[in-house]
């Protein structure tokens, strides 16, 4: 009697690999940190840089993406979501750019007034719903 061959998953950048007796899913990207290898750029050349999740899409129609960039050559990657993937790293991924954001928080009201808007968030806001 043959023993079924399982083949072992290894991320090259975390190294975290799945159990055992799970099936390999022949992962795009590592379920545990959403990254993976940039085998060729969009011209065919041999990269070998590391693909980290920048953001992720969710698409009008309820998909979900994830935008990756090479850390070496700089080329944006989009690769499908799984459901194997880590929703901790997803939700990570996903809120980074409110926890983070390109400006400072303090300065929201001031930023307002520049562009020409009332300097109250709230105030703005309810003025769009009449």
């Amino acid at each position: 009697m043959m023993e079924k061959e399982y083949q072992i998953y290894k991320c090259p950048v975390c190294g975290w690999s799945h159990f055992e007796n799970e099936v390999y899913s022949d992962w795009e990207h590592c379920p545990n940190c959403l990254s993976s290898i940039h085998a060729a750029d969009k011209d065919g050349f041999e990269c070998g840089g590391t693909l980290e999740p920048i953001s992720i899409w969710v698409k009008p129609d309820g998909t979900w993406d994830i935008i990756q960039r090479c850390r070496l050559c700089g080329e944006l990657n989009i690769t499908r979501m799984s459901e194997d993937d880590s929703p901790l790293k997803v939700l990570s991924i996903a809120s980074s750019a409110l926890a983070v954001p390109p400006f400072p928080i303090e300065k929201m009201e001031e930023l307002t007034k520049a562009m020409g808007g009332q300097g109250d968030v709230g105030g703005y806001y309810r003025e769009q719903r009449k």
